[in-house]
């Protein structure tokens, strides 16, 4: 008996990172692929609603806060003012670039790109149905679920009136708001609630923990606190949770189970996320999502069927777009050879666009503690060094953590202006093998001056000389 033959042989759901990433690296080996975007434009959740316009928004805030704070800026001649559609004209140009250079990347590779939603019908065939409603069936030999995740609704919050937004909805706020709660405090809630304080905005940050990003290592949160309270004056609820949210015409209420009251004039919801599972019938398939809607996988993404792989933010931690994109090309390269020897470091960076930016990699001095694994501390304060005055970005620090006997870097811990781009110098480094990866090579490298970089030696020196 002849075996049937599919229309492709890798169909990939979801065109974000993780979905680029196993489509371009099949196509590169020959297979034929087709991508199922639900969305009318390729690049999902990470350039639409999340890690693009997010930053973009961001940078822009910096930019703005950066010349009011301008040593040579006239702000009684020249006033300088910023709009909800200045930040949205800013995004949506950022957007449509990165649009357009994705959908260059399917074309070269003549990867197909198929509009609507996908739902598993059996093992091996998806129907497609389009915005207008049209249906499609498709088979594949095997699939790729990348179809990301989306802010957390609970049921008893209005998401319909418009001065309760989350990380998808921000963006599309008419006008910007002079007081703003912030509800959920990990990356996401911290990341907006720092970029509003940069517009001027009076802002609540509600934390339901105990500390801020309790998962960096203490001293970093604890500099990250500080910094928000302190200098920037953000007001800081730790261990809170909601009881209700009121929305009048005129103010969101936040009613704490406290008994806390806190009125604004917007409120953002930042507490966590639900992988986009719904309603594609994998359950039907006997694949299926737990509580957050992820879906498990092995060590070569497989999920409970082996010919159906799932990447990326449905596959919950660590939810990052860069992994996502490597787990994409892993998932990828096991389904042309059968198997794949690249995995995932061990040890992947955190980038926070904060203001100042946070960025972290390697174990925290709570966890080589409780390792019971013999340390040293090295710091570098960004106020002492002359390229932090020259640029006037003071605030922050870089520390390194390694071992007191081998030398070896650690951990890498930078608070300040572009940590998520100084953190990679030492990336580079603690990637080396014994004994390359080792303090050494910062205290006997020349580096530029004036530079950030020079953070590296400055902290090198400074635990290696408690030794």
């Amino acid at each position: 008996m002849v075996a049937k033959k599919h229309d492709f042989d890798v169909i990939v759901i979801g065109s974000g990172p993780g979905g680029e990433g196993a489509s371009i690296s099949l196509a590169k080996a020959g297979k034929s692929v087709a991508v199922v975007e639900r969305h009318m434009l390729v690049g999902g959740g990470c350039t639409h609603w999340g890690t693009i316009p997010s930053k973009t928004m961001i940078h822009v805030i910096q930019q703005f806060s950066d010349e009011r704070k301008n040593r040579l800026f006239d702000r009684v001649h020249h006033p300088l003012r910023i709009t909800a559609d200045d930040l949205n004209s800013a995004v949506r140009q950022v957007v449509e670039q990165q649009v357009r250079d994705r959908e260059g990347f399917y074309e070269r590779n003549q990867v197909e790109v198929i509009e609507g939603f996908a739902r598993f019908v059996d093992p091996h065939t998806v129907d497609i149905c389009d915005e207008s409603g049209n249906h499609r069936s498709l088979t594949a030999k095997h699939f790729v679920i990348a179809s990301g995740s989306h802010p957390y609704r609970p049921e008893d919050v209005d998401f319909n009136n418009p001065r309760v937004v989350d990380s998808d909805t921000i963006l599309q706020i008419g006008q910007l708001p002079a007081t703003v709660t912030v509800y959920g405090a990990g990356v996401i809630g911290c990341e907006y609630a720092s970029a509003f304080k940069g517009l001027g905005a009076k802002v609540n940050l509600i934390n339901t923990r105990e500390r801020l990003l309790e998962y960096l290592d203490e001293e970093i949160s604890n500099a990250l606190s500080y910094h928000m309270r302190d200098e920037q004056g953000i007001v800081i609820r730790q261990n809170e949770e909601y009881r209700q949210v009121e929305v009048h015409d005129d103010s969101v209420v936040l009613h704490l189970k406290t008994g806390k009251v806190i009125k604004s004039d917007l409120l953002l919801w930042a507490n966590g996320r639900t992988g986009n599972s719904a309603g594609m019938g994998l359950e039907e398939l006997g694949i299926t999502p737990d509580y957050r809607g992820n879906l498990a996988v092995n060590s070569s993404y497989q999920t409970a069927l082996p010919h159906i792989y799932a990447v990326g933010d449905i596959v919950g931690f660590p939810n990052l777009a860069s992994a996502a994109y490597d787990q994409g090309r892993f998932a990828g390269t096991h389904i042309v050879a059968g198997h794949c020897d690249a995995h995932l470091v061990s040890n992947i960076p955190t980038g926070i666009y904060t203001t100042p930016e946070i960025s972290c990699l390697g174990r925290t001095e709570s966890e080589l503690t409780d390792a019971h694994i013999p340390y040293e501390v090295g710091h570098s304060f960004f106020r002492q060094l002359a390229r932090g005055q020259i640029t006037g970005h003071k605030a922050g620090m870089l520390k390194l953590l390694f071992h007191r006997e081998t030398l070896e870097i650690l951990g890498i811990h930078c608070f300040g202006h572009n940590a998520a781009e100084i953190l990679h110098i030492g990336q580079a480094i603690m990637a080396q093998p014994v004994p390359y990866n080792t303090v050494k090579y910062f205290i006997n490298t020349t580096f530029n001056y004036p530079t950030m970089a020079e953070a590296y030696r400055v902290a090198a020196l400074n635990g290696y000389n408690r030794l």
